[in-house]
């Protein structure tokens, strides 16, 4: 069984089928149709709800942490614990909340069906908030598409709503949410059973490790991001999953003198702090990651495990020098992560083994990142790619670097370090290395980018990190697009 509020009444659900979407529980089973379908693929935040969760703050404070998710991508058994917020739990006593009352004050909307996911982002905007912030807004609304309106008198329902924003009756029943939370909150392994199809919800790594051992065909589900994809795209069933984003071993940061070690099941939402502060370009790498809807489900360890040649993190941590431990049963091992990935979709991962976390080395001064993409926001690369390189008096004493897009995985590029090391850091090196990555990669040609466009923009960075290195006032990083 698994339990968790829907807005305050609690809901206990044991024989649901676990492929079934937080989208489709609403309108399907329970009758709110105000969360509407777009794409079925969380580009588009017409789904959006708000899920509520215990957090505990750096000053120790208990309280409730909303953040906005895109609920076509949502299995409903990761709601375990949690409290659902949906649209038509906003409105209260026949009063429209302060965000729908700025959407209509504002002339926010048109046609309507985008609306509800539009006001759903900009109450976790609310929440969030403590003024007014164009560049939070923008954030909150990336993920957001709509067609008929235009985004002007949205944006002016953003700052609206932030601005002065009144007590409502979530602030106001804070203390007893928290308390219900509490009381609901998972002690043992959770379950879905619809007969053919489960859903296991274990609190532990050794619970995890137990049951996959037991189950090593199950899937294992995360941020559901890509999974869910599976079901909601091209209609597969899945049998067995087990979700681990109740395993709050897997979900921490932990940051050592030199290195941060981070939870395969930390969201990229939960990255960000850490590995901005160590790696800026990483961070804003994160803020172009997909959406904030995206962000709050999706896991690092996720963007690993599953593989996909264009994933934004791997090409970065590779440069990094970053490494995975890997779990079987009580047994563990490390990996250079750029070892984990074999071939398309292949992985190094053994039957029932499973990434526990990820060690990211500190101190890399001269790491920089790049990602270009059609669309500056919520857009998936063409191409990504990292340098790291250790000078000695102006001469290269090791390189790496890594891409994504340019191949079946994400890959160091190593005749392009070899023409690196060894030689002075200048423009005819450069130069000599971007004829290199010729050798390393021969790309494919997709509706991103011909495989003709993809090379001359991966020479075309190489220069550009050689630039930039040598003018460091120049801010231009992750920000290239088609």
């Amino acid at each position: 069984m698994i339990q968790f509020l829907l807005n305050q009444e609690l809901r206990s659900e044991h024989d649901l089928d676990p492929n079934l979407t937080v989208l489709n529980y609403l309108r399907e089973h329970l009758g709110k149709s105000g969360t509407k379908e777009g794409c079925a693929s969380g580009d588009c935040g017409a789904c959006t709800v708000v899920v509520g969760e215990l957090h505990t703050d750096e000053q120790g404070v208990e309280q409730i942490r909303y953040r906005s998710l895109n609920s076509c991508l949502t299995f409903v058994s990761s709601l375990h614990g949690k409290q659902l917020i949906s649209v038509e739990d906003l409105k209260h006593q026949d009063r429209l909340h302060s965000v729908q009352q700025a959407m209509v004050e504002c002339h926010g909307s048109q046609c309507g069906f985008c609306t509800p996911g539009f006001v759903m982002s900009l109450f976790a905007l609310q929440k969030n908030s403590d003024a007014p912030d164009s560049a939070k807004a923008h954030e909150a609304l990336a993920g957001n598409l709509c067609r008929c309106t235009g985004y002007r008198p949205i944006l002016a329902a953003a700052e609206q709503a932030c601005c002065n924003k009144p007590q409502d009756q979530f602030d106001s029943r804070q203390a007893e949410t928290i308390a219900r939370l509490k009381a609901i909150a998972p002690t043992q392994t959770g379950e879905l059973n619809s007969g053919d199809k489960r859903c296991l919800v274990p609190l532990t790594v050794a619970d995890l490790a137990d049951l996959y051992d037991a189950y090593p065909q199950a899937r294992l589900l995360a941020g559901g991001t890509d999974l869910a994809l599976e079901v909601t795209q091209l209609h597969r069933v899945l049998p067995v999953m087990i979700y681990v984003g109740n395993i709050e071993e897997m979900k921490r940061i932990d940051s050592f003198d030199d290195r941060l070690e981070i939870g395969a099941a930390t969201t990229l939402s939960d990255c960000y702090t850490a590995l901005n502060h160590e790696y800026p370009d990483f961070g804003e790498l994160l803020q172009r990651f997909a959406s904030l809807q995206i962000r709050n489900q999706g896991t690092l360890g996720g963007n690993i495990g599953n593989a996909s040649p264009i994933g934004d993190s791997p090409p970065l941590l590779i440069a990094l020098g970053a490494q995975i431990v890997l779990c079987k049963g009580d047994t563990r091992r490390t990996l250079t992560l750029e070892d984990y990935f074999i071939d398309y979709r292949v992985t190094a991962r053994q039957d029932s083994e499973f990434i526990e976390k990820i060690i990211v080395p500190k101190g890399v001064p001269l790491f920089r990142a790049y990602k270009v993409s059609k669309r500056l926001d919520d857009d998936i690369s063409a191409v990504c790619a990292a340098f790291n390189l250790r000078l000695d008096n102006g001469v290269i004493a090791d390189a790496r670097v890594a891409f994504g897009g340019m191949a079946a995985i994400p890959k160091r590029a190593k005749h392009c370090e070899t023409a690196l090391i060894g030689a002075v850091w200048n423009a005819a090196t450069v130069e000599n290395a971007c004829v290199a990555l010729a050798e390393d990669f021969t790309p494919l040609s997709d509706f991103r980018a011909s495989k003709e466009y993809r090379l001359l923009s991966a020479q075309n960075l190489l220069r550009k990190y050689f630039i930039e290195l040598q003018t460091p006032h120049i801010e231009t990083r992750v920000t290239a697009y088609v």
